[in-house]
This record gives structure tokens, C-alpha cells and sequence, in this order.
């Protein structure tokens, strides 16, 4: 019995006939559809403390489910006392079955466990259908025990899809349920 997520079932049985309908689409592959989800975290305190470079690694394997790599300095700054080729942060792409999981987990665990939460901010679209939410701690994943943070981060979630506009891509990301704020 081959395994398929959830949300990836949904896409195909749910998502596309609501949206050929709602958009009037001729065929099936003028749907919009999640390409890949990237997550970054950015570590600018490790310039002084090289351990929180592997605390965000393993936070961040965690949370997706795959192993995340760490993003060097293109160039050197002066003031921020950085060195081009120094660690500052840390990253993962997820395609595939992988990128439906965690979509699902965020969906339905980690965004929920928000403090004081009223929705996503609908101003995080690029333009070209793109989207990118931030979270300010990394502690509402399950995956992450509040014991063993060294220190609270938040990181910036980035949807790429192939919908050619913001309208587009906010009604595949609202089918895949994500909660938008209401608009007045």
C-alpha cells in the first residue's frame, strides 16, 4: 500500500475543482499548485556563539523532516563584525510529499498553538503569486522541546507556487487551510 499525505489527496480531489470553478480554468494545468515550501531561519546572534548555528540545524530538522543546511555571509560587514563565509543562519527546502507533511503540520498543530492568534497577515504576497509568513518562535512545533531552547528564534516560511497572481495564490493557500485574516 503505497502512502499518500493528506493534503496532496485533497489538492487533487478538492482544491482543483474549486478552483477550476471559481476561476474558470480550461484545463487542468492552468491550476495553481504548491511547488516548494521554504523555510528559513535567520541566526544573526551567531556571529558571537557558534552552537546556536547547530541548535537552529537540529531545530529546524526537526520541525520539517529534513536536514537543514546553514547559510554563510556573501560579503563582509564591518559594523556587524562579519566576515564573508561566516554561518548566519539556516535553511531547508521542502518539495514533495515532505513539503504536504509539514504544510499539514502547520496547518493544523503549530499555527493553532499561536499565542493571541487572529489570523495570517494577508500582505506577505510578492506579486507573482507567491507567499511568505513569518513566525516569531520556533516553539509552537510539537517537534521542539520549550526545555532544550537556548534561545527563542523565529523563522520565515515562503510558499512558492505556480499561480500567476496574488488573488490566485491566496485562494490555493485558504482551500489548503490556511486562516487569513478576515477582511472588512
Amino acid at each position: 500500500m503505497n502512502y499518500s499525505p493528506r493534503l496532496k489527496d485533497k489538492y487533487a480531489s478538492e482544491i482543483i475543482p474549486a478552483l477550476t470553478e471559481q476561476f474558470q480554468y480550461t484545463t487542468v494545468m492552468q491550476v495553481p499548485r504548491l511547488l516548494k515550501i521554504s523555510v528559513n531561519q535567520g541566526l544573526g546572534t551567531a556571529i558571537a556563539d557558534k552552537k546556536l548555528i547547530d541548535a537552529g540545524v537540529t531545530e529546524l530538522t526537526a520541525i520539517t523532516g529534513q536536514k537543514a543546511v546553514a547559510t554563510k555571509s556573501k560579503k563582509d560587514i564591518s559594523n556587524f563584525k562579519l566576515r564573508k563565509g561566516m554561518p548566519i543562519g539556516v535553511r531547508v527546502t521542502l518539495r514533495g510529499d515532505t513539503m504536504y507533511e509539514f504544510l499539514d503540520r502547520l496547518v493544523s498543530v503549530a499555527i493553532p498553538r499561536i499565542r493571541d492568534f487572529r489570523g495570517i497577515n494577508e500582505k506577505g504576497f510578492d506579486g507573482r503569486g507567491n507567499y511568505t509568513l513569518g513566525v516569531t518562535e520556533q516553539i509552537i512545533f510539537p517537534e521542539i522541546l520549550i526545555d532544550k531552547v537556548a534561545k527563542i528564534n523565529g523563522m520565515d516560511i515562503t510558499f512558492v507556487t505556480t499561480a500567476r497572481t496574488d488573488k490566485e495564490c491566496l485562494a490555493l493557500l485558504k482551500e489548503f487551510g490556511l486562516p487569513f485574516k478576515n477582511q472588512k
